[in-house]
């Protein structure tokens, strides 16, 4: 053995040493010891730009940290180092990035999930149950959404703790994915998905893939109703625990964003799956599920109260375009016809979509399907999707799905809105649609003629 390894071993003995509490009766030394624990670690394997990372016992007992402890200091101090090592030492990464470039999974690293094996994970002769699988995944989003329908949170460390944990468990699951999906581009081998940890988190059956979806949903939409921040205030006020009222105000804030991301991630890889099987690369030991987007569709359908604050949370470009398209397809669009050649609807675009309202009375034909006021809802989150593609200037199919110019999306846009105020006498133009309106007539070059629209 060389001396290096010695070296390890020893810090590694010492440093575990620090967690050994028997024989302590006083908890403040315990919690010293602890971050003694998880400074050390940060110093060895961060401070000092180890090419190592942590051993199995290190990285198990900083998520125990995280899971179990009632320290705010040591949540969040163990979230952050599990945060950077995972930046630092991915469990999957690129070889010969320049050249030849390939995957490399560590399958012996320490990871969060227990992904392909049935409930524990054994190190040696140890059992360790906290690692999450499939039902625990779905169980940890089920708990942030029974806290999201509470008027306001309860002030206690477990719904932060809750909450840390996703965002971490999104972040390890994201680091995977686009890993993967650098190598997808040029070889399109759909087996690099088969193996990311969201398809086998998502293909296990121990995990409602559509129960999982609609809750995602419920989180972002409950988190779209209190953007008044009026929970917020009621956390931050909190005379007795101001850190973690604070705390929590802060995560919870994060929340959507680390939802929307996990939902997106499930989105993307659906979009590579139905490529795989358009290429025949897909088998049965793939199995079969409902996409995102179908699932999203048929809740906003059936639930079309939650339309606007969906749209107004859901904010990544090329989904949000997809699920409006698709949406108010089912509206506009006759039903396309399938080919045995092709299992693909005909290609929906925004300027095929506006063209629907180039009229009074079609505007009106489709209006009296659901309401003037929905479909101007859905117009302008579809000419801010538009907007958001060219600002970030996107290359993929995102941009074919407009169909015509900025300029003349704009155009098109504008006479829509008006063909729709006229199908329905005092209908109310929100102030959503009048930012969007004020925009379009400026990019059309119709200021001077159309201001009135925006009165």
């Amino acid at each position: 053995m060389d001396n290096s390894k010695v070296r390890s071993q020893g810090f590694e003995e010492n440093t575990m040493a620090l967690l050994d509490s028997s024989g302590i009766k006083d908890s403040r030394d315990i919690h010293d010891d602890r971050i003694a624990f998880l400074e050390a670690v940060r110093w060895s394997y961060l401070d000092c730009d180890s090419n190592r990372p942590p051993s199995w016992n290190m990285y198990d007992a900083t998520f125990k940290m995280l899971r179990g402890s009632k320290s705010l200091e040591l949540v969040i101090a163990s979230f952050q180092l599990l945060t950077e090592l995972n930046k630092k030492f991915p469990r999957t990464y690129l070889l010969n990035e320049v050249e030849y470039p390939d995957i490399f999974v560590n399958n012996e690293a320490w990871s969060p999930f227990v992904l392909g094996t049935e409930g524990i994970h054994v190190e040696g002769s140890k059992i360790t149950t906290d690692l999450l699988d499939p039902a625990g995944f779905a169980s940890l989003v089920d708990g942030i959404a029974q806290d999201f329908n509470h008027t306001g949170f309860e002030l206690g460390i477990e719904p932060l703790q809750n909450m840390l944990l996703f965002q971490y468990l999104v972040e390890v699951l994201e680091a995977d994915f686009i890993t993967r999906q650098i190598l997808y581009k040029e070889s399109l081998n759909w087996i690099l998905f088969r193996e990311s940890m969201l398809n086998m988190l998502l293909g296990s059956r121990k995990i409602h893939h559509k129960n999982l979806v609609k809750t995602c949903m419920a989180i972002i939409i409950r988190r779209s109703y209190h953007q008044i921040l009026e929970e917020d205030c009621k956390i931050s006020t909190d005379e007795f625990n101001v850190p973690l009222a604070t705390a929590l105000k802060e995560v919870k804030r994060k929340m959507n964003i680390d939802m929307k991301k996990f939902l997106t991630l499930i989105m993307d890889l659906d979009l590579v799956r139905r490529q795989a099987d358009s290429l025949g690369a897909t088998s049965r030991i793939d199995g079969t599920r409902s996409s995102a987007l179908e699932i999203i569709l048929d809740e906003l359908t059936y639930n079309i109260h939650d339309l606007s604050p969906f749209l107004m949370a859901f904010s990544e470009p090329k989904w949000k375009l997809e699920v409006i398209l698709q949406y108010l397809s089912k509206y506009c669009m006759k039903a396309s016809v399938r080919t045995r050649r092709a299992n693909i609807p005909n290609e929906i675009t925004v300027d095929s979509v506006l063209s629907n309202f180039s009229t009074t009375v079609n505007a009106k034909t489709i209006a009296k399907k659901i309401s003037s006021g929905i479909f101007q809802m859905l117009l302008a989150h579809l000419f801010q999707a538009c907007l958001s593609i060219q600002e970030d200037n996107c290359t993929d199919n995102s941009t074919k799905k407009t169909g015509n110019t900025l300029s003349e999306i704009s155009k098109k846009f504008v006479f829509a809105i008006q063909n729709l105020r006229e199908t329905e006498e005092g209908l109310e133009i929100v102030s959503f649609v009048k930012e969007a309106l004020f925009t379009a007539t400026l990019l059309a070059g119709k200021i001077g003629n159309d201001d009135m629209l925006i009165q």
